[in-house]
């Protein structure tokens, strides 16, 4: 069984940038305590943010989630916001699924706002590769101005329920709407899948290149094991084997105007998945 707080796993990377810890603050994700359960049964959900000795449970209000849900076989969508309660979201949210196969949990959450002195701003978005902040804050000349941005998240975690198969699962594999996503091209946990995983990200439905997508090992996650530029068709191609647990996160930002409190809207998105002990 998997721990809440640890997961045993091991990653073999193919060429590899690895970024440092100032990068990580604002990882967030669906944790699920086991990735692979039996139909019909329930798993103890949580909401993780941060990274390393920094991790800890999202304990914001329950109404910054605007939608939880999961879809699976049969493309059925199923609603689990009242999973979550009301109040702080820091325990645990049990999910239950029922049909045989694999099921996409997918979340969004509200805006929140933040700004930060211009320096360690500037740091940020250079950190995340967020070029288009970049592009306008040197137009502009005002790298030394405080950064000020409202933000957003968007996450997706993969569960299979019962054994794993080679059924066509389009759920898994097409992009669902969000704001931002990582949409894995293959699902990972088929019955015969070789360890690599190519994933696209969309940003406004669109495939977004030069994005910064990172892979990480739960288990050990206060580095990124390896990270890449998403291509000019939004492509990144991992290699993880069939054990362990991971997440990949991803960031982008635009310019906005018209808002008093912030520059720019930033939007955090996440994919879980992970394997069998």
């Amino acid at each position: 069984m998997i721990s809440r707080r640890h997961m045993a796993g091991a990653l073999v990377a193919i060429t590899a940038s690895v970024l440092g810890p100032a990068a990580r603050a604002h990882d967030f994700w669906v944790q699920p305590l086991q990735f692979w359960i039996p139909p019909k049964s329930a798993v103890p959900v949580t909401l993780q943010v941060g990274h390393g000795p920094a991790r800890e449970r999202w304990d914001v209000d329950a109404a910054r989630v605007t939608l939880f849900r999961s879809l699976g076989p049969g493309e059925r969508v199923t609603n689990h916001r009242a999973a979550l309660g009301k109040g702080i979201m820091d325990g645990d949210h049990q999910i239950v699924l029922v049909a045989p196969g694999t099921h996409m949990l997918v979340l969004e959450t509200s805006h929140a706002q933040s700004t930060l002195p211009g320096p360690r701003f500037t740091a940020y978005l250079k950190d995340e590769g967020l070029t288009p902040a970049l592009a306008v804050r040197r137009r502009d000349r005002s790298e030394g101005q405080p950064g000020r941005e409202i933000y957003s998240r968007r996450a997706k975690s993969i569960v299979q329920v019962g054994p794993a198969s080679n059924k066509p699962q389009p759920w898994v594999t097409r992009p669902l709407g969000l704001t931002l996503e990582i949409v894995p091209e293959v699902n990972p946990y088929a019955v015969g899948a070789d360890g690599v995983l190519p994933v696209r990200v969309f940003y406004q439905g669109k495939p977004l290149a030069g994005a910064t997508v990172k892979l990480n090992n739960l288990a050990a996650d206060a580095r990124p094991v390896v990270s890449y530029r998403t291509d000019a068709n939004g492509r990144a191609v991992f290699k993880t084997p069939r054990k362990g647990a991971w997440q990949l996160n991803v960031l982008w930002t635009r310019p906005i105007a018209g808002n008093p409190d912030a520059d720019f809207d930033t939007t955090f998105s996440s994919l879980t998945f992970g394997f069998r002990p």
